[in-house]
């Protein structure tokens, strides 16, 4: 099995849920995210959501959506990365889960109130408010972290 660092193991998850996993060794739980991220993206369109956004064709990204299997992404690209970082941090590192399940919290929320917000004027859709959501996410998760940790330190050595 394959030690990867943090930074790795989360930015190969970014580029597709699974690939750390099958990187350091994991191929059972590699493949499964995997499909499902397939699995999903196809069932929710999400592609072409993705092409219409980057084009500027926000209204269109909306109407191609499949909002009820589109809900699942943010789950589990959250989550995949959460296990990608899981399996490369120290065992003593506590509430480091915290910034990825705020994210994906945030990031679904965002995905359901798309069709509704507009910021300055502007309608991002169901591509962009959600990948701007996750900012306030992480840092809601990192907040509480810090808070967490400070109300539970580590036993002294």
């Amino acid at each position: 099995m394959k030690r990867l660092t943090k930074l790795e193991a989360v930015l190969w998850s970014v580029a597709l849920p699974g690939f750390s996993q099958l990187l350091a060794g994991s191929y059972i739980k590699g493949i499964l995210f995997i499909i499902l991220e397939f699995l999903i993206n196809v069932n929710s369109n999400f592609n072409d959501a993705i092409r219409y956004s980057f084009l500027g064709e926000f209204e269109s990204a909306t109407n191609v959506i499949e909002f009820g299997w589109l809900m699942f992404y943010p789950c589990l690209y959250m989550f995949a990365m959460w296990d990608a970082y899981r399996m490369a941090m120290r065992s003593d590192e506590k509430f480091a889960y915290l910034p990825f399940v705020f994210g994906a919290y945030f990031i679904t929320v965002g995905l359901m109130l798309s069709t509704k917000i507009h910021l300055f004027g502007l309608y991002l859709g169901p591509i962009f408010l959600p990948m701007l959501s996750l900012l306030p996410g992480l840092l809601v998760g990192f907040l509480l972290r810090f808070c967490l940790l400070k109300l539970y330190p580590s036993p002294p050595d």
